[in-house]
């Protein structure tokens, strides 16, 4: 499966009215940031909402693989249950000085292709072996993987100097 997400990544200034975002374009973070970033981040926020549209985050373990992130969990769970009736999701790093928010939808992956579930489960056993989780490609051979689909990005290391949004199309 390829990424869910275009080869169109436009980034530009984040509107925060109040907080002295600079105008000009000099400073912008690269997408690069991002994918450094997700790619080394441990833990991974998801936030959801109901059918009530009450929201709902928890925290997860997923991997950033061929440039989409990948997080699994029942489909059962409430995070499960949300995303199935509901798929617009929020992801944060645990990071709130140095933050990277995903904007978009998360679309359990029902039947992945064995080729993904193997560099799935080799790229989640080279990060979580220490905490005692390494997955067999069989670990989603019938579900319980979500893959997001990305189409707005915020990141920002000295706010609110670098502070970039990227839209994706």
């Amino acid at each position: 499966m390829k990424p869910l997400r275009s080869n169109t990544l436009r980034a530009s200034r984040p509107h925060i009215p109040g907080y002295g975002i600079p105008e000009s374009d000099e400073g912008l973070l690269p997408w690069s940031h991002v994918e450094k970033r997700m790619t080394e981040s441990l833990n991974y926020w998801i936030g959801t909402v109901d059918k009530h549209g009450r929201p709902h985050a928890t925290p997860v373990w997923g991997v950033w693989v061929e440039g989409a992130l990948y997080f699994d969990g029942s489909p059962q769970t409430r995070r499960g249950r949300n995303l199935a009736a509901n798929p617009a999701v929020v992801i944060h790093l645990e990071d709130g000085t140095r933050p990277v928010i995903l904007q978009g939808e998360a679309l359990e992956i029902k039947a992945a292709p064995p080729e993904l579930r193997q560099k799935l489960a080799a790229a989640y056993s080279d990060k979580y072996r220490d905490q005692g989780y390494e997955p067999g490609p069989e670990t989603w051979a019938s579900g319980g993987l979500y893959t997001v689909r990305v189409s707005q990005a915020f990141a920002w290391n000295e706010f609110p100097h670098d502070a970039t949004r990227w839209n994706i199309e």
